[in-house]
């Protein structure tokens, strides 16, 4: 990505972590469908309340990546700073104390010396917000693709009478859901898409499985 474009509010990760998040909790929901019917609920009823148990939750999630990013980006210029009003050897520690290892051991004292001396002759930041609008931003498109990915699981109850016919295909529309998005991940990995795939949906029909032998 050429450094004039504008990133995207949630990298390809973030985005399909969210949806399996989604995902997974509508399989949890309507997985107790046909207990809760059989104790006298209503369809809709109970669906209306799975719903918005998953917007709640799209809540949570979005203010926990807000205030996670918040915090992150505090340590960040805490290093920084740190880095430039320490003594030399011990900024020196502190900058190979935060590298992978992989990469400290190929870091020569030179390599670290020329790097620390750059970022001590930077001006000193001017204060900035903590939480920006695109913090603010990222929350929101997280609720919505939290919620949003629950309702193609849901759509069978509202269409198919017969609780139990409504909740397999509800199963299997989240299942094909998940695979999707695992082959999606594989390519973004780099790597086949099936292995992935097929993990995910495995995931998704363990919790299948663990819920028709509850009795859902």
């Amino acid at each position: 990505m050429r450094d004039d474009q504008p990133r995207p509010i949630l990298d390809p990760i973030d985005r399909l972590s969210e949806i399996i998040f989604g995902l997974l909790m509508a399989l949890s929901f309507t997985g107790t469908m046909s207990v809760a019917v059989g104790g006298g609920e209503k369809v809709t009823a109970v669906l209306t309340a799975a719903l918005g148990c998953n917007l709640a939750w799209g809540i949570v999630d979005g203010v926990m990546h807000a205030l996670t990013t918040a915090v992150e980006r505090v340590r960040r210029r805490g290093f920084v700073a740190a880095l430039r009003s320490e003594p030399l050897a011990n900024a020196r520690q502190l900058f190979l104390d935060s590298l992978p290892d992989d990469v400290r051991l190929v870091a020569s004292e030179n390599e670290v010396e020329a790097i620390l001396q750059r970022v001590r002759t930077l001006p000193a930041e001017p204060p900035r917000a903590v939480v920006t609008g695109r913090d603010l931003k990222a929350a929101l498109a997280i609720f919505a693709l939290v919620v949003i990915s629950t309702l193609p699981p849901s759509i069978p109850f509202l269409l198919i009478e017969r609780i139990d016919v409504a909740m397999r295909v509800s199963n299997a529309v989240a299942l094909v859901m998940l695979f999707a998005i695992g082959a999606q991940l594989g390519c973004y990995m780099g790597r086949s898409p099936w292995p992935m795939a097929f993990a995910m949906a495995a995931i998704g029909g363990v919790l299948v499985a663990i819920t028709i032998a509850l009795g859902g």
